[in-house]
């Protein structure tokens, strides 16, 4: 039977060098597939120059770089592009790249399908299908054809990134380590519904942005829209915030979908105001995108900037955000690989 190979892909500075030594290799020689590796985007292993031909036919014996093309993609009239990913898991997770002006940003799935259930994504409505490593993460940009354009990216994609918090806090870990990506953190930002022993840990482990799932200031209301609110309270999220700083280079967001009489009136205003009192943060007010079976609407405009208006006379500044790649299901809440990954069968792409 043909030996699994290894993937280099998602693998820490650590990780390379103790590989390169039970492979025989000294130590630095893990140093020099980093390089390779993050720094040049290699696809093959033989284009790692600087290690011995030796060296290198020891690797292809068992590893591989592991990276693997999207499977298809979808570009919208807008310029947003959806990629279709496969996973070395053989599933399929979705990715968004959105161009704007002098800014690119990629967003970033972690799950594939998500737990939280929320009432608006098309995403929870595919169920939990299992987790990313750190390796099917990583290949999203390392396998983007517009990788050297990017400027940012937010885990906004697919499923909850706090509960997939290890992978997650790894990949972040690579995207700005010296010796990788070196991307500062604030050009990073990574969503949750709020999970609070893991937003805590991530908030002690990570430098990155944070981004909390808000859509409604009233426990009763947001346990109707998001589950997750009955096993961990925004008041006990945001209680936990307070407890860390985001008046310096760290920022603070929360995301807040407004749904047509249900969370866009003064008296939802005038709550978000009270609970967010005295936290340096901001607001990102979203229109919601019809997804099938699901009664909500969305606001109109004159709605949204009457909300956004009136939160930041009052202290917490709010923008509307830009809807993109709505044509193509790409914009907020239509992610899903529900039919795909069961028409398409298991297959690793790597290479």
């Amino acid at each position: 039977m043909e030996e699994q190979k290894e993937a280099l892909l998602g693998k820490t500075l650590n990780e390379l060098k103790n590989l390169a030594k039970a492979l025989g290799m000294p130590a630095f020689t893990g140093g020099q597939i980093a390089k390779w590796l993050y720094g040049q985007h290699v696809g093959d292993i033989d284009d790692m120059t600087d290690i011995s031909k030796a060296n290198r036919e020891t690797l292809k014996k068992h590893c591989t770089i592991g990276c693997m093309a999207p499977s298809n993609c979808m570009k919208s009239k807008d310029g947003t592009i959806k990629y279709l990913f496969p996973t070395g898991g053989g599933k399929f997770v979705e990715t968004v790249y959105i161009p704007d002006n002098e800014r690119a940003t990629l967003c970033v799935s972690s799950q594939v399908g998500c737990k939280m259930n929320c009432q608006f994504c098309q995403t929870g409505k595919q169920g939990f299908e299992g987790n990313l490593t750190v390796r099917d993460i990583l290949n999203q940009i390392y396998s983007l054809p517009e990788r050297e354009h990017l400027t940012n990216i937010v885990f906004m994609g697919q499923g909850e990134p706090m509960d997939n918090l290890d992978h997650v806090l790894r990949a972040t870990e690579i995207l700005t380590a010296s010796y990788a990506y070196a991307w500062s953190p604030k050009r990073i930002t990574v969503s949750s519904v709020g999970l609070k022993n893991k937003l805590k840990r991530f908030l002690d482990e990570s430098l990155c942005h944070v981004a909390i799932s808000l859509h409604a200031p009233l426990p009763e209301l947001r346990s109707q829209l998001m589950p997750a609110e009955n096993g961990m309270p925004i008041k006990d999220i945001v209680e936990l915030l307070r407890h860390y700083d985001f008046s310096h280079q760290r920022r603070l967001s929360f995301e807040y979908i407004v749904f047509d009489g249900v969370n866009d009136t003064m008296m939802h205003a005038k709550e978000i105001v009270r609970l967010l009192k005295g936290l340096e943060c901001r607001i990102n007010l979203i229109r919601f995108h019809k997804i099938p079976n699901v009664p909500l609407k969305g606001a109109d405009d004159r709605k949204m900037e009457h909300l956004r208006d009136y939160l930041t006379q009052n202290g917490v500044f709010t923008t509307i955000r830009a809807s993109r790649g709505q044509d193509i299901f790409a914009a907020c809440g239509l992610l899903s690989t529900a039919k795909k990954n069961r028409k398409c069968p298991s297959s690793d792409h790597g290479r």
